[in-house]
């Protein structure tokens, strides 16, 4: 049971998690060990309100994902976790976070009430409103982003926010295609809002999105804002590596028929394991250099 409980708190997804710093990199704070300090335990305590909320998910959830051909063996939805246990760890991660978030700050502490907030709305009925679903998902990354800044008392960029949201949208729409996909006419079943989606209309938002990455990214590398920051217009030679992962998503997705776990896919996939590390070398010389 204990090891079917730890599955349930997904410590896979806790990558996602990294996001908080982002801002410690690039507002040019790596360096100071206050501020990493502050991040790390950001990063602890999203990784606590985040797993509460895949708990809490997991028990709304459970009778479609016994549905689901890929979700049934989840843990909860396949019984080896009782319900009145996964409520309790739930609810004790949550408030775990929350409480401890005000030792970075009450800024800091508001941004995971609103994370929590808004997943918790989504678990509860915003999963099955067409387009609201996606952008809830997408709206928990921004904040992860924005509240590594508050822990480290940095000023909240609006490219990181842009950025965050572009491609937390991208990844949520090819999610959202491989359900469709893989779940055809029993969609129904597992969630109403998905019959509201269509390849079609997904791949026409997912050509949005994968615009709206790029450009965004590429507007931030030539920005003045940026060069003056940095004192330097090089980081632009980071925009390959940012079209190439976005381009490599998209051929997973369609191609190989994945999306379905944004996260394992970057954990697994050699090609994006490669080039985010090249990307991220290559930004982090550019601004510590």
């Amino acid at each position: 049971m204990a090891r079917a409980l730890l599955e349930s708190l997904r410590p896979e997804q806790w990558v996602k998690n990294l996001l908080v710093f982002a801002a410690l990199v690039f507002a040019l704070k790596a360096g100071e060990a206050p501020a990493v300090i502050n991040a790390v335990i950001a990063f602890l305590l999203f990784c606590s309100a985040s797993s509460g909320v895949y708990l809490l998910n997991d028990i709304f959830d459970r009778e479609h994902d016994r549905k689901h051909p890929l979700k049934r063996d989840r843990p909860i939805a396949s019984g080896a976790v009782p319900v009145g246990l996964a409520a309790s760890v739930s609810a004790a991660l949550v408030v775990l976070a929350l409480g401890c978030g005000t030792i970075l700050g009450i800024p800091f502490a508001l941004a995971v009430l609103a994370y929590v907030v808004i997943q918790v709305s989504y678990s509860m009925g915003l999963k099955r409103l067409v387009i609201i679903d996606v952008l809830c998902v997408a709206f928990g990354f921004v904040l992860r982003a924005a509240a590594g800044a508050l822990a480290i008392d940095a000023m909240i960029s609006p490219w990181l926010l842009i950025c965050s949201l572009s491609l937390a949208l991208l990844l949520a729409l090819g999610k959202r295609r491989h359900e469709v996909v893989l779940l055809e006419l029993s969609a129904r079943e597992h969630r109403a809002s998905l019959t509201q989606y269509s390849p079609y209309f997904l791949d026409q938002m997912i050509g949005v999105m994968t615009s709206t990455t790029v450009v965004s990214y590429a507007l931030y590398t030539l920005s003045q804002d940026t060069a003056g920051k940095f004192g330097t217009h090089y980081m632009v030679i980071t925009l390959p590596f940012v079209i190439y992962g976005v381009f490599r998503y998209l051929y997973l997705v369609h191609q190989k028929h994945e999306g379905g776990n944004p996260t394992k896919m970057f954990l697994t996939d050699w090609a994006i394991l490669i080039n985010t590390a090249l990307w991220l070398l290559t930004s982090a010389w550019i601004v510590y250099r």
